[in-house]
């Protein structure tokens, strides 16, 4: 048995638009896009028929809204099913709302994934239910089918530490994760300014244990697709420099880097068709 690590590219650097770059996307080595719908509905056509054409699939990105997070969230998954993702990433709830209330919510959110039949991840993420470890395990232990996105740097900022395996609620979260954020932050905020820079190799080094932890999840529970989508994010994330607010780093390069790096080192756990043990 093996399993394929699938490579997404986030729109997020410019901002959701696609025009004129898919043919670059696909010739990086991604096999698809991750981000919300097109800002216009009438562009959904064009946009599945642009990846169509360039043999590129899509992760689609909904992000809940108040005072009714429920309905939002079912109102942008149907919008978001027509165009055919392999899967969505939610946005989902809010950390101002109760327990009972958030677990109301994820309870409606599962059975919409039953009735379109896609799954969904709902990703670890400041402002959400999920934005601290203990939050997360908290609604993970009621609802044994609910599953997560893993973007563990919202967690470097919400809790000014690196996330740890040695952390029950950290491992629950990696037991439960089908898709990765491949971001890296840092004790004080959720993106380092370049993760190429020595300076950042340890906490690099932590995040890339974290997501192969979560690969092995997968494959022990026979997942052949592991889909991970390189995500540092334009400023305000990406810090610029002051007075002139020059990017200290470009994205595209930063983000593709990520993802090969990440690539590398997921390879290596491969040998004769089987992920090793070793984690």
């Amino acid at each position: 048995m093996t399993m394929q690590l699938r490579g997404y590219k986030s729109l997020w650097e410019w901002n959701g638009s696609w025009e004129g770059k898919l043919a670059g996307v696909a010739e990086a080595g991604y096999v698809g896009v991750e981000y919300t719908p097109p800002a216009d509905p009438k562009d959904d056509p064009t946009f599945r028929k642009d990846l169509d054409d360039m043999n590129l699939s899509f992760i689609a990105q909904v992000v809940t809204r108040g005072p009714d997070h429920s309905r939002s969230f079912r109102e942008q998954v149907l919008r978001a099913a027509e165009l055919r993702p392999v899967l969505i990433n939610s946005h989902s709830a809010a950390d101002r709302m109760t327990a009972d209330e958030q677990l109301r919510f994820f309870e409606a959110a599962l059975r919409v994934e039953q009735e379109i039949g896609i799954p969904i991840a709902h990703e670890t993420h400041r402002g959400r239910a999920f934005f601290t470890p203990w939050h997360t395990a908290a609604v993970l232990k009621q609802l044994p089918a609910l599953a997560i996105g893993a973007d563990f740097s919202h967690w470097c900022a919400a809790c000014e530490s690196m996330p740890s395996p040695d952390d029950e609620d950290v491992r629950l979260s990696i037991s439960r994760a089908i898709h990765i954020h491949g971001r890296v932050g840092y004790p004080e905020g959720p993106q380092v300014s370049d993760p190429r820079a020595p300076e950042f190799a340890a906490h690099v080094e932590t995040f890339i244990d974290l997501w192969l932890r979560i690969c092995q999840h997968r494959f022990d529970a026979g997942a052949d697709i592991m889909t991970f989508t390189p995500e540092f994010g334009p400023p305000p994330y990406l810090q610029v420099q002051p007075y002139t607010r020059q990017p200290v780093a470009d994205l595209w390069d930063v983000n593709l880097w990520m993802f090969q790096t990440f690539k590398s080192r997921y390879d290596l756990l491969f040998s004769d068709s089987q992920l090793l043990s070793s984690l």
